[in-house]
């Protein structure tokens, strides 16, 4: 399941670099897609998980959606300043704050050599970028993907906490459905035009939604139910490999020796964290569990 989501995922920075629209429009519409075909879902499958939700859980639905909107809105708008490289590389410091907030409020506790591996995958997700420290437009570009990365990390610990209670879909589609609300009011207040896009931009809005959104977040918001939130927010550090990856195969950036070196030390830093930290087997999977 979380290798499905790395790969979905890796291809938001490719569809958003090939939209022409505003990056805020791009966020919106990317959730507000997302939010009308799982919410199609939950009337059709899951009609009885909505019972599940009083008014404690819709509140904390909100508050994620929120961290969720205000994540979009900077990583986006990140993309727009920086390279890919480097944009997705420092969105994916979110486990720093992710380990943080497991041990203050859920006291998850990881071993010592699952901070060594989270380190490796880390410090080879730093070097990708690390190429890439240029002054002015770049910098602004990465200030505003690490603030992406911490408010990315409160989503996540929050999902943790209510995954515990609430269906896939119970919880998804509140919570995509305020981040949308969240991103539209943004739009307007900073004037950033919400109409006028053409096909091309229209298509890829959906793709947004339905690949690395459904088949990527919502894949880790399933994970989120059955695994600790430093497992799912670590082995998304596979996200820069991949994103670099495809942007070299099609839109022919080619990635600097760093990129690469950094690659395999994020690779391998993923998968020696993930050994270490497997929880028991997991529940069995089920339509209900979804």
């Amino acid at each position: 399941m979380l290798g499905a989501a790395v790969v979905s995922v890796s291809f938001s920075s490719l569809f958003i670099r090939l939209s022409s629209a505003p990056p805020l429009a791009i966020a919106a519409y990317r959730m507000g897609f997302t939010t009308l075909i799982l919410a199609a879902l939950l009337a059709g499958w899951d009609r009885g998980a909505v019972r599940s939700l009083g008014g404690r859980e819709l509140g904390w639905c909100f508050v994620s959606g929120f961290f969720l909107a205000l994540h979009f809105a900077s990583w986006i708008t990140s993309l727009f300043y920086t390279t890919v490289a480097s944009s997705t590389v420092l969105v994916s410091m979110q486990p720093l704050f992710v380990m943080a907030g497991s041990h203050f409020v859920y006291r998850e506790r990881v071993p010592p050599l699952g901070l060594v591996a989270a380190g490796l995958a880390i410090a080879g997700s730093g070097l990708i970028g690390g190429g890439d420290v240029r002054a002015g437009q770049a910098l602004w570009g990465d200030a505003l993907a690490f603030f992406g990365a911490a408010m990315v990390a409160g989503y996540v610990l929050i999902g943790r906490r209510l995954r515990q209670k609430l269906s896939l879909l119970a919880y998804t589609v509140p919570v995509y459905g305020s981040c949308s609300l969240v991103l539209f009011l943004m739009s307007a207040l900073l004037g950033q035009p919400l109409t006028g896009f053409s096909g091309r931009d229209w298509l890829l809005f959906l793709a947004l939604a339905v690949v690395p959104t459904i088949g990527g977040h919502t894949l880790y918001n399933y994970c989120l139910r059955y695994l600790p939130a430093h497992v799912v927010s670590v082995a998304s550090l596979g996200e820069p490999v991949g994103a670099t990856l495809l942007v070299l195969a099609l839109l022919g950036e080619v990635p600097a020796a760093t990129t690469v070196l950094g690659g395999l030390l994020a690779l391998g830093g993923i998968a020696w964290f993930l050994v270490l930290t497997a929880p028991p087997a997991p529940k069995r999977w089920s339509a209900r569990a979804c």
